[in-house]
Parts: C-alpha cells; structure tokens; sequence
C-alpha cells in the first residue's frame, strides 16, 4: 500500500532556511515532497523570453535541489496550471496535506482557493503560513480594527507590537530527515517552459551590514554602493524576512522603516486590491491625462532631455534595476511633467524590473502620481535638477548613463520644468475640484 507523504509548494519562499510553511510540514512527520510549479498563467504574460526573473527563479531552485540531494531527496519541479500539476501529482503520489505559505495578491488569492477546493474535494487539506511578511492581514490595525492608511500611525503600532515571537526563525535543519527520500529528479531545462538564461541574474543574498548600517547616510545617493540590493531577494523569499528585519532593528531603525512600508503596501493590497487598476484615492481618476504615446516612448527609452531622469530608465532597461531615489524622481517625471496615467509607468516597471513587486511597485507608483494612500500631496513636484542637485551632485551616476549628456547630441528637455509644473497643478486642480 502506498504511503502517504506531505507536499510542500515552494512560490515566493524559495530557500529552505527559516521558512514557515517547509518548517509546519516537516514537523507534521510524515515524508515531504517539495514541489515548486512554473505557473503558466504567469509565465503566458511574460514577453521578455530571457526574462531575468524566471533566470533568478531557476537558478534558485537549483541551490534548493542541490541541498535536497544531500538529504537524499529532491525537488519536483511542474510547468502548467497549478490544478492540473496538482492533478498530476494527485495521480502518482496519496497526499494528506499541502503546505505552503501566504500569498497576498489578487491572482495568488484566486489560485490558492481553486486548489485548496481541488484538494479539499479529494479530502486533502490545504494549509498556508505566514512567511514573506514580519505582519500581516489583520495584525497591525487601528483601534476600531480598520486597516491603517497612513504609514506613520502603522508604523508606530508595528514597531509597539514587535517582539522576539515575531522574529524567531524556523528551524528546519531540525527536521530535514523527513524530507521523502527519493532517487533525484533533474530540473527540466529552462527551455523546456519556454526561456532562456538571462545575464542579468542577481547573485545569491548577502547582508552587508556596513551598507545596513550606514543606510540612513547612503540610501539617497545613486552614483555610490549605498542599498543593499536584497528587494530581489526578499521579492522571491531567498533572503528571510526575519533573518533581515533582526539586522534591522541591530543596526539601522532607516532601514528597519522600508522594511515596515513593504509590510505596510502588502497589508494595503490585501484590503483594498481595487489599486490595482483605480486610484487609492477615487478622485484621483478624474485626472484628464495627455497619455502622448511618443512621450512615453522618449521617457521609456531614457531621452527626455532631463538626466537623472534618463540615467534611471537607462540602468533599468540595462540591469533590471533602478535605485530607489530615482524610481521617484522617474515616476514622478511620468506622472507630473508628462501627464501619463501612473498605471502605464506601472505596467513598465512591472516588465522591466527583476525585483518587481505588486504591492510595493503600485504603491511606489500611487505614491509618485498623489492618488495613493499617505502620498505627498498633488502639489509636490520634483524638479530633477533640484534632485539632481541634492542627490547626484558630481553627476557621477548621470555621466555612468547618459555620457552624452553635456553634447549638443543630447536632446533638449521634453518640456520646461516650469512649463509642466504649472500645467500639472491646472490638470490636477480641475480634476479635485469635481468632487
């Protein structure tokens, strides 16, 4: 009679360390298949066929399997639907329980419910966990028990209720015996799901905690090595939040702060996943945007005559990256100087970047355009020079990428910056004025 075993779905956790959901299923005691599926419904989207976050996804895995190997065990890796993998999987093994952890967005929301309604019909349970967040959902609200829209007050009770409780790790290693031993299973090769290697993949994580520690001095200044690239990490769960966010609160209360605002859009995506597609701030969509299809085109590409602005699309579309300080300037250019709809910067930040978060990205994004919650007020416009100013004084980052910035090749700005502002303020006026 065949045993039955536990699966552990590996999506946005993907290490083995101090992870929740491997942690509960390990523990339960009987054998655990790990399983990790390459989403269809996903991957259809993704035109990029050297898409450097399905690379970072792949090779990732990899580090897992090799680990596995070394408990005698391995990972399976499906491509397709997630209920017709778990059909599959159904048919060649008798499964008591899938573990797995929180997923937060819309989509992962509808995915899980099909499949724990797949399972829960074969009279398999379906158990998800905690993972990618210090707190979640319900856990820091107001005292009325409605969710925080300003970032302040939530930050101030996230950092009240914090305690060692939230941040003890998970030890797995103490229960990786009961992995299910099994002869290796080899990835399939990534052109078997339709991609290629990209170069642009992101190594494995480190902390550096100079950079940590000196992040409130460093953060601001694109040209020099002052963040510390974990997002990508965090992004696809290969750094613990945990493990971080106790760094954090060692070395650096700055950094401990932009750890609490990815806790605090997560919480903001899972009770109101309307941002998705309107404005935080319903006013907001009476805006009357330009939306010139060339000018969007010249703001992709890097060429609108505004430096910092340029040399930010130009390090995304090179790397898959873009330092933060400048994601707001580029965002706010988008939004203010141009009068394009956030939701199509969005959309492009979304294809470009390797860290691309949806809840983290749409706030950016709401933050940049005034329509989203706790957003600096409509009348905030960055002036890039300004910016560049304060932030890239030697224009060391600018020369980086845009070289030909002080040549007569280079093009005039886009519009004048005291053009856009006061067309902007008209814009945005007309629009408030309506409610």
């Amino acid at each position: 009679m065949q045993e039955k075993i536990n699966i552990f779905w590996f999506r946005r956790d993907l290490r083995l360390e101090d992870n929740a959901g491997l942690y509960y299923a390990l523990k339960n005691g009987l054998p655990v298949l790990p399983i990790f599926i390459f989403d269809s419904n996903i991957l259809e989207n993704l035109t990029d066929k050297k898409d450097a976050r399905v690379s970072y996804i792949y090779n990732a895995l990899k580090v897992i399997q090799k680990t596995l190997f070394k408990y005698n065990s391995t990972l399976l890796v499906l491509h397709g639907q997630p209920i017709d993998c778990f059909k599959k999987i159904c048919y060649e093994y008798k499964l008591a329980t899938v573990y797995t952890n929180h997923d937060y967005e819309p989509y992962a929301k509808q995915r899980d419910q099909k499949v724990a309604n797949f399972l829960k019909n074969r009279n398999i349970d379906f158990y998800t966990f905690k993972d990618q967040v210090v707190f979640e959902m319900n856990e820091i609200v107001k005292d009325n028990k409605e969710p925080y829209t300003i970032f302040t007050p939530y930050s101030r009770k996230w950092k009240e209720k914090l305690n060692n409780f939230y941040l003890h790790p998970y030890p797995v290693e103490k229960y990786c015996c009961n992995f299910l031993k099994l002869e290796p299973i080899q990835l399939p090769i990534i052109e078997e799901i339709g991609f290629e290697i990209s170069e642009l993949i992101s190594p494995l994580p480190q902390i550096d905690t100079e950079i940590v520690t000196n992040y409130h001095n460093t953060r601001n200044l694109p040209a020099i090595n002052g963040t510390t690239k974990l997002s990508v990490h965090l992004r696809f769960g290969t750094i613990s939040i945990r493990k971080l966010a106790i760094q954090a609160l060692q070395l650096n209360e700055t950094f401990l702060n932009e750890l609490i605002w990815r806790d605090f859009y997560q919480m903001i995506l899972w009770h109101f996943p309307a941002v998705i597609n309107t404005s935080f701030k319903k006013e907001y969509d009476n805006i009357k945007w330009r939306n010139n299809i060339d000018e969007f085109h010249l703001w992709c590409n890097g060429n609108t005559g505004y430096p910092i602005v340029d040399a930010g699309m130009r390090e995304l579309n090179s790397t898959g990256f873009m330092h933060n300080r400048v994601r707001m300037i580029t965002a706010s250019f988008l939004t203010k100087h141009l009068l394009i709809d956030w939701r199509w910067g969005e959309a492009y930040f979304a294809e470009k970047l390797i860290d691309y978060d949806l809840a983290s990205n749409n706030g950016g994004w709401q933050w940049a355009a005034g329509s989203g919650c706790d957003s600096a007020p409509y009348f905030r416009i960055f002036n890039p020079y300004l910016q560049t100013q304060k932030f890239d004084p030697e224009l060391k980052y600018i020369r980086k990428w845009v070289p030909e910035f002080e040549e007569f090749s280079y093009p005039h700005p886009i519009i004048k910056h005291e053009v856009a502002r006061e067309r902007c303020l008209k814009v945005y006026k007309e629009a408030l004025q309506k409610i």
